[in-house]
């Protein structure tokens, strides 16, 4: 499931492309932003689906060197334990998955074959490959690791299957070291006895709203917000603070102001962290001292109420 810096990372995206398209049309970037964080959802589950097919066309290999007029001895009585493998299998048997692609149309790979065979041929000249096939023990625990270590070695570093999901969504470029992550969590805890089945994109509704609710009340403040930015700033000229920078402190005042469940050290080091990862080496601490100033000011005027013990 997506969680809540990845939400405030595709929020900061959208407010930066709305200000730079000069578009006053919230109600439709808002939900194109919506749109884009569901998107991520299907590249999660079209790498789902990749091991899938990858396991789907060994088998098919399997079956055509059997029908072979010279088959050899190993064509005829072939190694399968990567076609038997269980955790794939689970992943090939499940409703929830296989649904969802039907539903949404997710026919990519019907489409671009070519990546299934890429990856199926790198990972059957790979070393990790010849390591599992040779492996005397067969387990559920065993399988799982070889489809772990094939994701994280082979599948979510291929360039081309980089290039080929950025040609279909250009914001999934950012999107994919977060969906790594989460598949290899998914793959992790997947217990052999129970069916494979997606979980949520939210955790939670609440979390839902916080993609909407910080998407507009940014946009709807922000020039109030820069006001007092400005006032905290007294050496720089609002034109002179990175665009991304300016964003990320406009987010995070909108925390302080508008989300009381939210404590205010959490939002700074959240937005320190986005900083470092979308912006400038220095930007980090500029924008740790000035919402460092702006909260304790907040908190004086009264301005910034939070709820609960410990939540400033």
């Amino acid at each position: 499931m997506i969680n809540r810096r990845h939400i405030r990372v595709k929020v900061m995206q959208s407010v930066y492309a709305m200000q730079q398209s000069h578009s006053d049309d919230l109600v439709k970037e808002e939900k194109f932003l919506k749109h884009s964080i569901q998107k991520m959802y299907d590249l999660y589950v079209l790498n789902l689906q990749l091991l899938v097919e990858v396991q789907k066309l060994a088998r098919k290999r399997i079956e055509l060197s059997k029908k072979k007029i010279l088959a050899t001895k190993e064509d005829l009585n072939p190694n399968e334990k990567f076609i038997n493998n269980r955790l794939i299998n689970l992943l090939n048997e499940s409703v929830s998955l296989e649904g969802y692609v039907e539903l949404n149309k997710l026919n990519y790979w019907e489409l671009d074959d070519e990546y299934i065979k890429i990856l199926l041929d790198e990972l059957q000249n790979s070393d990790m490959y010849k390591k599992y096939m040779n492996t005397v023990e067969d387990s559920y625990n065993v399988d799982r690791a070889f489809v772990i270590e094939f994701f994280r070695e082979i599948v979510a570093p291929n360039e081309k299957l980089a290039d080929y999901f950025e040609d279909k969504m250009i914001s999934w470029i950012d999107d994919i070291p977060f969906v790594n992550t989460w598949i290899i969590k998914s793959l992790n805890k997947q217990k052999p006895q129970n069916p494979f089945i997606l979980g949520s994109l939210y955790k939670d509704n609440e979390d839902k709203l916080f993609v909407s609710n910080l998407f507009t009340k940014t946009m709807l403040n922000q020039h109030k917000y820069e006001e007092d930015i400005i006032d905290k700033t007294p050496n720089w000229e609002a034109d002179r603070i990175a665009d991304i920078d300016m964003i990320i402190i406009k987010m995070a005042i909108t925390e302080f102001l508008h989300f009381p469940s939210i404590p205010s050290r959490v939002s700074i080091n959240e937005y320190i962290e986005l900083a470092k990862d979308y912006s400038t080496n220095k930007s980090g601490y500029f924008i740790n001292g000035v919402l460092d100033k702006l909260a304790k000011d907040y908190l004086a005027s009264d301005k910034m109420v939070k709820i609960g013990r410990g939540l400033l």
